[in-house]
């Protein structure tokens, strides 16, 4: 189950093409595949419901906007005394979350914890 749909994703981006459109349903399914291995969804919270369709959204939009840039981290243009230099955020077009999304999502990173080691038959 995707957490946004194409229209989510127009309302918050702009119009997309039909192939764009059909690239996008493709990525808003993965973008949320990849969220619900990492959240707790909890079907009857609408204001995580509301998180996960604009962080999916975000999520798509990073990637649908680097695509043209694949393999592209860094483009320059100079002519004459003016120059214009362009650094993309995602140039392999890859789904990731941003730290805030992460916070809103309630995804922490660390952990930390302890073993308790066994040292011979003992059960103690």
């Amino acid at each position: 189950m995707a957490f946004a749909e194409v229209s989510d994703l127009e309302a918050r981006w702009r119009t997309l093409s039909e192939s764009e459109a059909e690239q996008a349903e493709t990525l808003l399914a993965d973008a949320s595949a990849m969220l619900s291995r990492l959240v707790d969804v909890d079907s009857s919270d609408a204001a995580q419901a509301e998180l996960l369709k604009i962080v999916t959204c975000d999520m798509v939009k990073r990637s649908m906007a680097s695509s043209e840039a694949i393999g592209v981290d860094q483009f320059s243009i100079t002519a004459g005394p003016y120059s214009q230099t362009q650094h993309f955020a995602a140039p392999s077009g890859d789904l990731y979350l941003t730290k805030m999304e992460k916070r809103l999502l309630g995804i922490t990173s660390s952990y930390i914890g302890s073993i308790r080691p066994r040292i011979g038959d003992s059960d103690d």
